[in-house]
């Protein structure tokens, strides 16, 4: 008895392994589809990784902007204790002459703190685009960066709501069985009466039969109680519950999220409009193309203007008044002026050019298969969901049909002409359909969610409708 609910359970088994079972708490809290997304996002330690790498990517943008103004600027500065000087010429040469004398002697009496200080900076002036260029690839970097966040974060999105539907899964699941529990008790009371009045309709091999299911019927569960208490945990944990919270989905039924179903091409359009996987290679590929234009520019000489400025103070030790001569404890200098730079290393230059068109042309190339991947994914994606909104309606139908066969089954054993192997496989039909049809609603969802997905549709847009 009950073959094939016997056989359906471990299908449904494999699809709410990853479900939760409602567990009493002292806290409580409901969630709907929407604020379960986006409390999952928050608590996703994925999503806050790759969050980081658009924060990187902002970050070498305004390193490359920093480099058009004064991208090199240096101070330092020395600070000692050094002696005086004394001179002995006989011509009672000034302070600010003592170069003159050539027997100028440390004065070891006299010490006095020695300190000085120095300025250099350079500022581009003409480079060719160069500096344009680096920062032009940097913003694209940037936005590849915000687009690979995107697609990860969609990916997310998707596992949290397959999460969510799961577990509205498992609850309508948990009602069917004990339903089904409740009906075995019933049929298990109904076989042992007929047994002890001798009905010539019971068969002993029926007797065996249905021990042997319900003994398998009880493993079975307590592998859903487990496996829904197992999830039940990892349901909390991807919202971050706090020791006594315990989150439940605002609803309590499994149904058909409202959509309507596309054609193809209207899908396929929005991919390759809309995923972010593609932008993000068309901003990789703006930003090799501004790189390719940074490194031709580097074969040509680059202006600048230098400038620079140093001090020095000491004073036990005097300036001296020779503008050939300076006394590097105690002086003050500086200027401006151009220059020019340019990398003689020619071949060298040449290989970077070459190694950079190389790369162009390589994501140009990854452009085309990702296009590719996303038409092959679309098609799939479209392809199951077609396929899960024929089943779900068909197991609809099936169910009807089921429905009536119980009931005329009931009716004809009540007035005494029906069998009772027909009445207990209809009603075992029945109870296969209704878990296949929750199977069946929980998979037209997941796959729905998938094509919107593949389409770069936001999956939220489903609790919208």
């Amino acid at each position: 008895m009950y073959k094939r609910l016997m056989h359906l359970l471990p299908v449904i088994l494999s699809g709410i392994f990853f479900i939760s079972f409602p567990v009493m708490a002292q806290d409580t809290l409901t969630v709907n589809l929407t604020q379960f997304i986006e409390r999952g996002l928050q608590a996703s330690g994925q999503v806050s990784y790759e969050s980081r790498s658009v924060d990187l990517a902002q970050n070498r943008v305004s390193m490359a902007q920093a480099q058009r103004i004064l991208p090199r600027i240096d101070f330092s500065s020395q600070h000692g204790v050094i002696p005086g000087v004394v001179s002995t010429d006989p011509r009672n040469l000034s302070p600010s002459q003592f170069y003159l004398d050539p027997n100028l002697e440390n004065d070891w009496e006299d010490w006095a703190i020695f300190t000085r200080a120095e300025l250099n900076a350079i500022q581009p002036i003409y480079s060719w685009g160069a500096i344009q260029s680096a920062i032009n690839a940097a913003r694209s970097g940037a936005r590849a960066a915000e687009f690979q966040f995107d697609a990860v974060k969609a990916e997310a999105e998707l596992q949290l709501y397959e999460l969510y539907y799961s577990y509205l899964l498992a609850l309508e699941i948990s009602r069917i069985l004990d339903e089904a529990d409740r009906e075995i008790n019933r049929v298990e009371r109904e076989l042992y009466r007929m047994r002890e009045e001798g009905d010539p309709d019971l068969k002993e091999s029926d007797i065996f039969k249905f021990e042997i299911f319900k003994s398998e019927f009880q493993v079975q569960r307590v592998e859903v109680r487990e496996g829904m208490n197992f999830v039940n945990r990892i349901w909390n944990y991807a919202l971050q519950a706090g020791p006594n919270q315990v989150f439940m989905p605002y609803e309590s039924f499994l149904d058909p999220i409202p959509f309507q179903l596309q054609e193809f091409e209207y899908y396929q359009h929005l991919a390759l409009n809309a995923r972010p996987e593609l932008k993000g290679v068309e901003s990789g590929i703006d930003a090799l193309r501004s790189s390719l234009d940074a490194v031709k520019a580097q074969q040509y000489p680059t202006l600048f203007l230098g400038i620079t400025g140093s001090y020095a103070n000491t004073p036990n030790r005097p300036r001296q008044s020779n503008p050939f001569i300076i006394n590097n404890t105690n002086y003050a200098s500086g200027g401006v002026g151009f220059g020019i730079r340019q990398n003689l290393n020619f071949s060298g230059l040449r290989n970077s050019v070459d190694r950079a068109e190389i790369e162009y042309r390589r994501v140009g190339d990854l452009h085309k298969a990702v296009t590719d991947g996303i038409t092959l994914e679309i098609n799939e994606r479209y392809r199951e969901a077609v396929i899960a909104e024929v089943r779900v309606r068909q197991t609809e139908e099936a169910l009807v049909t089921a429905r009536n066969w119980v009931r005329n089954e009931q009716l004809n054993y009540d007035i005494g002409f029906g069998d009772v192997e027909d009445l207990l496989d209809s009603v075992q039909k029945e109870l296969e359909l209704r878990l296949q049809l929750k199977q069946n609603i929980f998979d037209l969802n997941k796959r729905v969610a998938a094509l919107y997905k593949a389409g770069g549709i936001p999956i939220q847009q489903l609790s919208l409708n």
